[in-house]
């Protein structure tokens, strides 16, 4: 039976304060970390999100890490902040959930020092509907729900772009906001945080969902995104991270060597059927 450690409001409390306190210059216990991130017989402690990070990892720990001797922990987290902040204060080893233009973001607003260690997946970005069959459906008042993150919610915009419904400034790109939107095509749009707008399905018309919430939300990407993200070429392929300083961490390499093994690519595509892509290679 695989034991997942959920994160409890205790935890996430004292991550916050730990990286308060790190961003002071101090530590309630500077030595822990450094012990932890160094000594091979201790766990290393990942976060990750529940689906499908987590459910890779685990199947890393249950298969695959005792026979590489690693010992291995898994930390579900349901939100795309504290397994940043708890990577950098110490509270984890590392985290597994984001990509390299969010997690470039998040460093620059929070003055964080986390940096990629090696790609695992790709989880296409989707527009859903409960309603809708197909784009075409899509009318004038209609209302979309995107991610109010600032790369996710420029990814979502990107994707209405490119499939006609909205017109965006030359050049923005993914870093497109609502504001650069030039043609909105009479639809309206409620930003939403990314976890939480698979459950807005049913109050707007259509959804751009990360594809990590929707197979949460049972939603397959394969058969029932109306459009849904290229794979050739897509930047946003999901790494392993650590705090800079800890990527040569023995545990680190030897479970970023795991995430890429064969055994994990067959694992990726026999559960998740095209929903969930791998992506092996090291983040440039």
């Amino acid at each position: 039976m695989r034991k997942n450690i959920k994160l409890t409001a205790g935890i996430a409390a004292t991550a916050a304060l730990a990286l308060g306190l790190t961003a002071c210059g101090t530590s309630s216990d500077p030595s822990s970390a450094k012990d932890s991130a160094g000594s091979a017989d201790k766990p290393l402690v990942v976060a990750a999100s529940p689906t499908p990070h987590a459910d890779i990892l685990n199947f890393v720990k249950d298969n695959l890490a005792e026979k590489a001797g690693l010992k291995l922990e898994v930390k579900e987290f349901t939100d795309y902040v504290l397994p940043n902040t708890a990577t950098q204060s110490g509270q984890v080893d590392a985290n597994f959930f984001q990509h390299k233009p969010y997690l470039d973001d998040f460093n620059k607003k929070n003055k964080t020092t986390i940096v990629p260690v090696v790609n695992v997946h790709l989880e296409p970005l989707g527009l859903y509907s409960k309603s809708l069959k197909s784009v075409k459906d899509i009318k004038p008042g209609q209302t979309i729900a995107v991610p109010n993150d600032t790369t996710n919610g420029g990814r979502a915009l990107q994707l209405l772009a490119e499939n006609g419904l909205i017109t965006v400034k030359p050049g923005v790109g993914t870093n497109a906001k609502l504001s650069d939107i030039t043609d909105k095509k009479g639809l309206e749009f409620k930003e939403l945080e990314a976890a939480t707008v698979p459950r807005a399905l049913n109050d707007v018309d259509t959804a751009v969902i990360n594809g990590n919430y929707a197979i949460e939300a049972k939603l397959s990407p394969a058969k029932d995104a109306l459009v849904l993200e290229k794979a050739e070429g897509n930047p946003y392929a999901n790494f392993l991270a650590v705090k800079a300083g800890n990527e040569k961490d023995a545990r680190v390499q030897k479970l970023a060597e795991l995430l890429n093994s064969p055994e994990v690519k067959k694992y990726i595509e026999d559960t998740y059927k095209g929903s969930v892509i791998p992506a092996f290679g090291a983040v440039k």
